[in-house]
């Protein structure tokens, strides 16, 4: 299961303006935060799991190494920058901290057809593409970083400069309940639903 050839990155830049600026990663799910939980899940699937955020003391209770955004207040883009710019490693896993249902086959399926594309995989559903659940091989690293300077700050407009291979609806439902394996958090109506069992 282990891949030398991936670095896996949890990013957890994000300033949860709906939820109060609380950080989201540290939100309990089922005993555990999802920061752990996603830890956890990811230490067998990578060789390195880094975790990337603004304030690199927040994390340091982490057994993994915490790296600092490149690029401050850009959101979720500057998350994926770092991460690439941060791994040595031909493929990187990138997911968000706020996402407690994350499971190691989803997570090994984006793995798996990252090299169907120059640049990676996502998910994709009728949502739209999720910068956020997706491998991203070494190649988009240049590309990402020149979007950001050319005033690129949406991460869901990288398919505009990235080639990515599509994880779509019935990919997902061969690995899970897709609504499940996507619910983020993002508000407290969110966690309350997951807390009480309707997620």
């Amino acid at each position: 299961m282990h891949r030398p050839s991936t670095t896996a990155a949890i990013v957890a830049g994000g300033r949860a303006r709906r939820f109060g600026g609380q950080d989201k990663s540290r939100l309990l799910v089922e005993g555990r935060t999802i920061i752990v939980r996603q830890v956890e899940l990811l230490q067998p699937l990578a060789s390195a799991v880094l975790v990337i955020a603004p304030e690199v003391a927040r994390f340091a209770d982490l057994p993994v190494r915490v790296v600092a955004d490149r690029v401050a207040g850009i959101g979720a883009v500057g998350g994926i920058d770092a991460a690439l710019h941060a791994s040595q490693t031909a493929a990187t896993l990138v997911v968000a901290a706020d996402m407690p249902y994350l499971t190691t086959p989803l997570l090994t399926l984006l793995i798996d057809r990252a090299p169907e594309a120059r640049d990676g995989a996502w998910v994709s559903t009728a949502r739209g593409v999720e910068p956020l659940v997706a491998c991203y091989n070494a190649t988009a690293r240049q590309s990402v970083a020149a979007f950001i300077a050319a005033g690129g700050r949406r991460a869901r407009d990288l398919g505009e400069v990235l080639e990515m291979a599509a994880v779509g609806p019935a990919d997902l439902e061969t690995v899970g309940d897709p609504a499940r394996l996507l619910t983020n958090i993002n508000t407290p109506d969110d966690y309350a639903r997951i807390q009480y069992g309707s997620a």
